[in-house]
């Protein structure tokens, strides 16, 4: 009888790339990102496990969207209490919090389960150039978002 080999924690050995969000596509960007978080870009992807890798996202302030989503798109929040409702646009929200943008697109495609918290904590999400996890020695990825 053939068995199905799982991955274990010493065979999967979780690797760190940065992405740079400079002039890329929101989604596209986010559909990449979700893939590698995920592992789904490794021949030892197991669908009920976290087999992928850590992502580190710089110059998410530069991130763009495509036709009126700028002013169009909203970004919703709720305090919890009666009328606490909070809308704000993508332009409003790139001024204010820029990494938010591209945090709430990655966990919006990830699973929505704990596997799904677990793997979006290997997001790391900065709106500079600079990042401070030079000691993982993170290898670069060039995306071409923009066809």
């Amino acid at each position: 009888m053939e068995k199905t080999i799982l991955p274990t924690q010493e065979t999967l050995d979780p690797k760190w790339y940065v992405i740079d969000a400079a002039n890329q596509r929101l989604g596209r960007l986010a559909t990449e990102v979700a893939r590698i978080l995920r592992g789904k870009n490794k021949p030892t992807f197991t669908p009920h496990m976290d087999t992928g890798d850590f992502v580190i996202i710089v110059n998410a302030e530069k991130v763009i969207v495509t036709g009126r989503k700028s002013s169009q798109k909203l970004y919703r929040r709720h305090s919890g209490r009666p009328g606490g409702m909070k809308v704000e646009t993508f332009s409003q929200l790139q001024a204010r919090i820029p990494e938010r943008i591209v945090e709430k697109a990655v966990k919006g495609m990830l699973p929505k389960n704990a596997l799904g918290r677990k793997l979006f904590t290997k997001l790391k999400v900065y709106a500079g150039p600079d990042h401070k996890h030079q000691a993982q020695q993170p290898e670069t990825i060039e995306l071409n978002t923009n066809s």
